[in-house]
């Protein structure tokens, strides 16, 4: 069950055998048939969760009833409400799978027990930080300067897996675009090949 979590750990730091069988007692498994929620909006996020099998997403509904993908996970992926993790507030989004998954789900003291006892750990959490703090950002700039066929090519350039497994409304949805637009964009392409 720890596959891909170590596959991850090991692409960005070293742990021994040793660490690594510590590091499987600071984890719960989990597993969430399709459709069901690892988070509910309003309440308070007290897991990470590394993705080992399936596909989760992460969103949020705003006031007119608009659903909002902020994120996919898929295997080898982490998956939280990371302001609500860190800080124990109200989380303002919903976690779900959007297949059958296996999660492996550790707490905010674990992770603190887990980086003290494991110093490389902690340099993988960082690392992590990191990353996703540069994909935002990424994030943030194509959601501003990118025409919708660019946000769609970039996507399923870096993330064939997620357009292939994920309905296209929310592909959509993940993309800031209706799914006319998308619809309409997929056609354009496919024109042209």
């Amino acid at each position: 069950m720890f596959e891909q979590l170590f596959k991850s750990i090991q692409e960005k730091v070293t742990l021994t055998q040793d660490e690594m069988e510590v590091c499987k007692t600071f984890f719960i498994p989990k597993k969430l048939r399709k459709k069901q929620t690892l988070l509910q909006e309003g309440d308070i996020c007290i897991y990470n969760a590394f993705v080992e099998k399936g596909i989760m997403r992460s969103f949020f509904i705003d006031e007119k009833g608009n659903e909002h993908i902020v994120q996919f996970a898929i295997e080898g992926w982490w998956i939280t409400d990371l302001s609500s993790f860190l800080t124990n507030t109200n989380s303002i989004y919903t976690i779900e799978a959007l297949e059958d998954c296996e999660l492996l789900l550790f707490t905010t003291e674990a992770r603190e027990a887990l980086m003290e006892k494991i110093p490389m750990f902690e340099r993988y959490q960082r690392l992590l930080l990191q990353n996703a703090y540069i994909a935002n950002q990424a994030r943030i700039n194509s959601a501003l300067t990118e025409t919708a066929e660019e946000k769609y090519i970039k996507l399923g350039i870096a993330y064939p897996g997620i357009i292939k497994r994920v309905p296209q409304h929310m592909i959509a949805s993940y993309l800031g675009l209706k799914p006319e637009t998308l619809s309409r964009v997929r056609k354009q392409i496919s024109n042209r090949l």
